[in-house]
């Protein structure tokens, strides 16, 4: 199975994944934002864009390295990724379901005034740079929020901690 954690920059993906991969025995955590860092060189000069998910390699990179892994590891893959444009999620959703792989896709929401403090007060490292890129994508969010809500399992962040939302979604997933 493959467990993908979507939603807008900030919300707390990768530390919420961090939380299940320890859950969660065999799992595995995937960044798909590597894919993104290995293509960036190749393709930048051939195709310059603003979001390495505009190009069509990094969506099937990401589908076919996403089914290897789980193919090779044999346990549940944690996949957090913000992924906005719908089209972009249905071709990596059809390309991970078509390998017989269940996908579990779940949505880590929180409002606009909560993502911005987050955002804003975040001290990780590498946040300050990181800091104007995810501001900029929250409109993004705004305007993706109604098919993400039919798309995903909404999990509201703001009442809950890392390690709840974790639980959460390990008994959704494994009842």
């Amino acid at each position: 199975m493959i467990i993908w954690l979507n939603g807008p920059f900030g919300v707390g993906k990768t530390t919420t994944a961090l939380e299940l991969t320890a859950l969660l025995p065999g799992s595995a955590l995937f960044d798909p934002e590597q894919v993104g860092s290995m293509l960036r060189h190749v393709m930048t000069p051939a195709e310059p864009v603003t979001d390495f998910q505009h190009w069509r390699p990094w969506r099937t990179l990401v589908a076919q390295t996403a089914i290897t892994l789980h193919t090779h590891l044999g346990g549940p893959l944690i996949v957090p990724q913000t992924v906005l444009v719908e089209h972009y999620w249905k071709e990596l959703h059809t390309a991970l379901t078509a390998a017989d792989i269940p996908v579990h896709h779940f949505l880590l929401h929180a409002d606009q005034p909560t993502l911005t403090h987050r955002i804003t007060t975040d001290q990780t490292p590498g946040s300050h740079k990181a800091r104007p890129w995810r501001l900029a994508h929250l409109p993004h969010y705004q305007q993706a929020l109604p098919w993400l809500r039919t798309s995903a399992t909404l999990l509201p962040t703001t009442p809950h901690s890392p390690t709840h939302l974790a639980h959460l979604i390990l008994t959704t997933t494994h009842p």
